[in-house]
Order: C-alpha cells, then sequence, then structure tokens
C-alpha cells in the first residue's frame, strides 16, 4: 500500500466526507509547481484556489515564517502586537478604506461585512433615517460557507441543505441594471458583489451596473459591499478590481492572496461606517495575530518589489490572447474572460470541462472547473509566459482529440445507420 492509498484509508475513517479529493499526495512545492510524492512535478495554475500569490517556497514567506515564529505567534486581541497597525496602513493605502478588522478567513470578513451593515443600519435609524435591513445580492454569487455567506449566496446546492439560511436576502439578476433598480428600496441597508464573481464562473461586472449600484447605495445611505476574497490582493493587475472601474465601495473584504497561504481576512470600511462598531460588537480569537500579520505584511512587499502587478495584468494578458487563439481554433470554446491572472474559458458542454479538468491532471497541469462549463485559472503572480504556453498545448491537444473523437463517433454512427 503506497502512502497515498494509506491516508486515503485513514481519512475515509476519520474526516466528514466534505471534498471529493484527487488522487494526488503533494509533499513540497517549487516556484509554480507543485511535487508530488514520486517527485512528479505539477504545473500549478489554480495556486490552492486562488491563495499562493507568490507560488510555493518564496523566500519572503519562509523567511518571515521563520523570524515570526521565533519571536511571537499569538497573544490574542486583548493585547497589542506590532503587525496589525502596519498591515492595516498597508491596506488601507491600497484599498481607499479607513479602517480595518483582521478576521481568519473570507467567508469570516464577509459574515462581518454583513453584521456591519446592519449595525450601521441601526445607527442610521437611530438617528432619524429610514432605512430597513434587507440585503440584495447577485445571482450566480458566492461568498462563503457560514450561515451568512451561505444565505447570500445564490446556488441552491450552497443553501438548501443548510435551511432555513439567515431571512431577509434578495437576488438580482447579474448585471441587470433595471432588475437592481427595481428590487432596491429604503428597505435595503446594502447591496452586496463581486466585483468578478469567481465560483459563479469568472464574470465581471459591466461599468453601468457597478455605477447603478454606487449611485443607489448612496441615494439611501445604504452600504455598497464588495466581495475582493478572490479577486483583489493584485491578482487583476491592480490591488482590488474594483479600482479597474473608478469606483469606491463603503465596505470590502479580502483574504486567500493576502499572506501567500497563511490564513488571513480582512474586512476594510470607510470611517463613516466605522462609528457603528464599538468594543464588545464583534471579535475574533485568531484573526490578525502576530504570525499571519507578518507574513501578510512579507507578501505585500514582495508584490510590490517585484513588480507583480504589473506581471499579472502582462502575463494575464497574454494568456487571455492565447485562449482566444484557441478559441479560433476551436468551437467547443464558446468565451474567454477575466482580468490579470483570473481567467476562464467557458466551454460548450459540462462533459467536455470535466474531462479537461482530469486530461490536464495527466499532463501534470492543475486547473478546475467552476460553474458547470467553466475553465477556470487563478495561477500564482510569478507565473511566466512559457507556462502560459505550457498549458496552451496541453489544451491544444485536448481539444484536439476530443473533437477527433467526436468525428469518429458521427461517422460510425452514420455508417451503422446505413
Amino acid at each position: 500500500m503506497t502512502r497515498l492509498d494509506q491516508i486515503r484509508a485513514a481519512e475515509e475513517r476519520l474526516l466528514l466526507p466534505t471534498y471529493d479529493r484527487n488522487p494526488l499526495l503533494f509533499v513540497r512545492g517549487e516556484g509554480v509547481h507543485l511535487i508530488d510524492e514520486q517527485g512528479e512535478r505539477y504545473l500549478d495554475l489554480l495556486s490552492g484556489i486562488g491563495v499562493n500569490a507568490l507560488g510555493y517556497g518564496h523566500p519572503a514567506i519562509e523567511e518571515a515564517i521563520a523570524r515570526q515564529s521565533r519571536a511571537l505567534i499569538h497573544t490574542s486581541n486583548l493585547y497589542f502586537h506590532e503587525g496589525q497597525a502596519e498591515l492595516a496602513l498597508r491596506l488601507t493605502e491600497q484599498t481607499g478604506l479607513d479602517r480595518v478588522f483582521f478576521a481568519n478567513t473570507g467567508t469570516e470578513a464577509w459574515e462581518g461585512a454583513l453584521k456591519l451593515a446592519r449595525a450601521h443600519a441601526g445607527l442610521l435609524r437611530s438617528e432619524g433615517k429610514q432605512i430597513g435591513t434587507k440585503f440584495l445580492a447577485l445571482e450566480q454569487s458566492f461568498h462563503g460557507r457560514t450561515f451568512g455567506s451561505i444565505s447570500t449566496t445564490f446556488k441552491e446546492k450552497y443553501r438548501e441543505p443548510f435551511g432555513p439560511v439567515v431571512p431577509g436576502v434578495e437576488f438580482v439578476r447579474f448585471n441587470d441594471v433595471t432588475d437592481l433598480r427595481g428590487k432596491f428600496s429604503n428597505e435595503v441597508c446594502a447591496i452586496l458583489l463581486e466585483t468578478i464573481q469567481g465560483e459563479g464562473g469568472v464574470r465581471p461586472l459591466t461599468q453601468e451596473f457597478f455605477a447603478e449600484a454606487r449611485s443607489l447605495a448612496s441615494s439611501t445611505g445604504a452600504l455598497l459591499i464588495v466581495d475582493e476574497i478572490q479577486s483583489g490582493m493584485g491578482r487583476t493587475g491592480k490591488w482590488c478590481a474594483y479600482q479597474h472601474y473608478g469606483i469606491q465601495p463603503d465596505v470590502t473584504t479580502l483574504a486567500k492572496p493576502l499572506a501567500g497561504g497563511i490564513p488571513i481576512g480582512a474586512l476594510l470600511c470607510t470611517e463613516e461606517v466605522s462609528r457603528a462598531i464599538h468594543p464588545g460588537m464583534h471579535g475574533t480569537t485568531f484573526g490578525g495575530g502576530p504570525l499571519a500579520c507578518a507574513v501578510a505584511i512579507a507578501v505585500i512587499d514582495a508584490i510590490e518589489k517585484d513588480g507583480l502587478l504589473k506581471n499579472a495584468t502582462e502575463v494575464g494578458d497574454y494568456f487571455q490572447l492565447q485562449l482566444r487563439s484557441l478559441a479560433a481554433r476551436h468551437e467547443a470554446i464558446v468565451d474567454v474572460r477575466g482580468k490579470g491572472l483570473m481567467v476562464a474559458a467557458e466551454l460548450d458542454s459540462a462533459d467536455l470541462a470535466k474531462l479537461t479538468v482530469a486530461e490536464m491532471l495527466k499532463r501534470h497541469i492543475l486547473i478546475n472547473c467552476t460553474s458547470d462549463t467553466v475553465l477556470r485559472f487563478l495561477p500564482p503572480y510569478i507565473l511566466e509566459r512559457t507556462h502560459v504556453d505550457t498549458a496552451i498545448k496541453a489544451l491544444d491537444e485536448i481539444f484536439t482529440e476530443h473533437a477527433a473523437a467526436q468525428s469518429a463517433a458521427q461517422s460510425a454512427g452514420g455508417h451503422t445507420r446505413g
């Protein structure tokens, strides 16, 4: 029995069955590659679902972990440590927002944002304004797996097994300005958006829809809350994807790549919104601990020092260009979209998308499929054009083989009928 077989058997006996894992046991990583127990290298174009911004074995992360682990790992938020204010300063400068709350994950940051919206609406009501408690979220949205997060997540498969979910959420058709206007009123305390929907298929907001959401929220005092958990921290070539639109939210949430693999999330808001929170209303045991903050600072510094925002833009543009060239040769690709190194290729069938992920794995390239038909690419920010070329060559082979197999099957069927 191999080590992988031993671990799989132990997990089947001991863990809740929440993941359908691929039969791979990774033991280390280098740059943009993961390495399995046999020493085989895999090009990682998923980066831990958008987490490993600097890839694997990056010296900035290793040095920060080693240095901070020797000094201080945890104190609790009852006391000060050196990292939170320094990290908060960087994040507020990057996002244009004023205050930060640190959590452990994206879904916790999103829970905090929902609580903050309700608290802010309550503050406005105490000051004589008419505003309700309702949330407007978008169809195809995904915001996490805690109760508030799944309540604002569109797909029934995430909500239905755990119902009843948190009430007071209505869903707006994606990028439908008329539907947004029709559902907005002073009963709404916040409009909830992903600048680029991740699990929903890497779908960017239109400028018109985003601008209308900002205008409507401002008209009543409702909050515009933007989920940048997957699209933020430089993945699209800017620190936050909303910066491509020139639109400023009242609240945003960050997580995945923030500390390059060490868990940390962040909720950021304006000074106005922060009036709604006072000591004791919200908290966390582990959020914003010394280790996570030190590593996040190191990640941000490395992104700036190594010019990785520019690299994300240039290599991401090249990736989309090559995918569009591939689409011109293969009818199975019906759309290519994204921004920076958040890229997608939509295929014409769910079966082909599933097959493509499996065939890429056989070729030692890691990607995944979201929204059934969408191939999603979330590589490390250190990705190079040569890595893109490797992926495109593999995709070309897979689509060519699939088209040939389909043609042969059709010919055989036609011959039989004749």
